[in-house]
Order: structure tokens, then C-alpha cells, then sequence
């Protein structure tokens, strides 16, 4: 099968790693996966490529198109893409009630198949006829480490216990804020915060695996990749109760799901960075591999072209 990704190229390196490695794993299943980035920022950004997208697909013939995030969606349905398949990837569903209508109208009549991350989402997308499916976690790369093995990647003080906020402060819905309280009651000569900005994804096993706490306050989350892959590396994680995270969770030992009072979350912080062990997070998620979720994928995409 010939499928064409269409998304954001507005990552540092051109395409997300998120949508970098769902296109891989279906690579490794004998497809073909052409990358379209998209270049631009808001609505009216996007929407500035529709004739550039159209030019692209003159004359060239896929199987599926499958878009990700909302706008790359609008964009490619603008654009003539067919079958459409599109993925919401969280925010897109959770951020304004414009948007929301702007989904539902181009569901309506342009969007083949719609592909959610959580429960959650689909009851904030508002769409009845959807496909609940997470990104999936690349377990080989994704994997344990030895904390003396990952520190010498990192370089981060072996005398101190990290905790590891997964992503970017600069991020209003990844509520830094919030990770600041928390730490702050924490005794701080005895830990370290650290965030998430511009580590190249081949390194990240190397950062969970420094890590003693893996640590998520955000306002909402869809499916958020960070937590399945802190899991593979059988870390010990502290995250507020947003999108699938206390499914994905479960009743793992040393990973905990919290609310969203600083003293609560510091607490836990406290207890997971006191167990020695790490977690069994990797058996947990067995049903979230890349290759799992791929063969999913390629369900919907038959299902469109049918």
C-alpha cells in the first residue's frame, strides 16, 4: 500500500518524531510512506499551502492519505486528497469550541475516517463514528537502561535524584507551572527538574532512564506518547489524570496518577523517587507497540478505500 502523511513541518528537524515513527512502523510492514510537511502558523498559515498541497498531488497516485492534527486535515481536504483518513491528536479537540465546529463541519463532508487517541477524546471531539487508536510506543528503541548507562549520555548529577518534566515548558497546556509548585516543596538540594526542550528523540531513552521520576502536569492530553515511552523504559512516573493516562497507567507499581494540587503531586514525587526498583511499565503496554498499532492503522486505510 502507497500512503502519504500529511502534517506540520514545523518541528525543529521538518516532521515530528511522533509522526516520523507511526509512518516507520508501517514502513517495517512492507508499505510505502511518503511524508508531506506543512509550513505555517495558524489558520491562516496553513490554509496559505492549500494550492502548494494541490500542485504536490497533481498526477501522483496513493493508496490512503492519512493527515495529522486538525488543521493539516482542513488543509488537505482543500486540497483534494482522497480517501482522506485524519488523525486528531489531541489539542485539536480540546483547546476552543471554534475548533470543535470546524471538525464536525469538515467530518461531515470531507474527512473519510477520523482517528482519536482516547475515550476522552472522542467524547470532546464530539464525533460519534470514530476510531479510538493511540500512537504507538517504538519498543526497540524505547527500552531500559542502566541509570549508570543513561547518566553518561545526559550528564546529569549522580549524586542527585532527577525528575524529568516531558516537555517543553514554553507550552501553556503542559502547565509548567504547576511542576514548579510541586518541586518547590520538595527538599531541592536533594533533587534536580529538568525539561524537555530540543533533545534529539534517539537520545530520549537515555533521559527517562536518567530520570527517577518522569513527571506530566498538563491541562489535557489526548494519548500523550511521553508516558507510553517512559513505560517501556519501565519508569517510575507522577502524572495529573488527563486523556488515557490512567489506562495506560493502570495499577503499575511506582507510577502514579495524581490531581492537581502541588502538595499531592510532591508527595508522590516523594514516594516513587524512595523505590529502588524500577517499574514493569514494558509488560504493561505490550498491547501499544508500534508494530500493534500499525496493523490497526492499515485496518482503517481498507476500510476508507473500501
Amino acid at each position: 500500500m502507497k500512503i502519504l502523511f500529511i502534517s506540520s513541518g514545523n518541528a525543529k528537524n521538518g516532521i515530528s518524531p511522533i509522526i516520523k515513527n507511526q509512518g516507520q512502523s508501517l514502513i517495517d510492514l512492507g508499505h510505502q510512506v511518503v511524508f508531506y510537511g506543512i509550513k505555517g502558523k495558524g489558520i491562516k498559515g496553513y490554509f496559505s499551502n492549500i494550492f502548494k498541497l494541490k500542485k504536490f498531488l497533481k498526477n501522483k497516485e496513493f493508496d490512503c492519505i492519512h493527515a495529522h492534527y486538525s488543521l493539516s486535515a482542513m488543509v488537505a481536504a482543500l486540497s483534494g486528497a482522497k480517501p482522506l483518513v485524519v488523525s486528531l491528536m489531541g489539542s485539536d479537540v480540546k483547546e476552543s469550541r471554534f475548533f470543535k465546529y470546524l471538525i464536525i463541519f469538515f467530518n461531515s463532508f470531507f474527512w473519510k475516517k477520523v482517528i482519536v487517541k482516547s475515550k476522552d477524546m472522542q467524547k470532546a471531539s464530539g464525533l460519534d463514528e470514530v476510531y479510538v487508536i493511540p500512537n504507538g510506543v517504538d519498543v526497540k528503541k524505547f527500552k531500559p537502561y542502566t541509570k549508570v548507562e543513561a547518566l553518561k549520555i545526559t550528564q546529569w548529577n549522580s549524586q542527585k535524584k532527577h525528575i524529568l518534566f516531558a516537555a517543553n515548558p514554553a507550552r501553556f497546556e503542559k502547565n509548567f507551572i504547576l511542576a514548579e509548585a510541586a518541586f518547590e516543596l520538595l527538599q531541592e538540594s536533594e533533587f534536580e527538574l529538568h525539561t524537555l526542550v530540543d533533545i534529539p528523540n534517539d537520545l530520549m531513552p537515555y533521559y527517562f532512564n536518567s530520570a527517577d521520576v518522569v513527571l506530566l502536569t498538563s491541562l489535557w492530553e489526548g494519548s500523550p506518547n511521553v508516558i507510553k515511552e517512559a513505560m517501556a523504559c519501565n519508569s517510575k512516573i507522577v502524572a495529573v489524570d488527563v486523556g488515557d493516562i490512567r489506562k495506560v497507567i493502570a495499577d503499575t507499581k511506582g507510577c502514579f496518577v495524581t490531581g492537581f494540587t502541588p502538595q499531592e503531586i510532591a508527595d508522590r514525587i516523594q514516594e516513587a523517587s524512595s523505590l529502588e526498583q524500577k517499574t514493569t511499565g514494558r509488560d504493561t503496554i505490550n498491547h501499544l507497540t508500534s508494530e500493534t498499532i500499525a496493523h490497526q492503522l492499515i485496518k482503517v486505510y481498507k476500510s476508507a478505500i473500501s
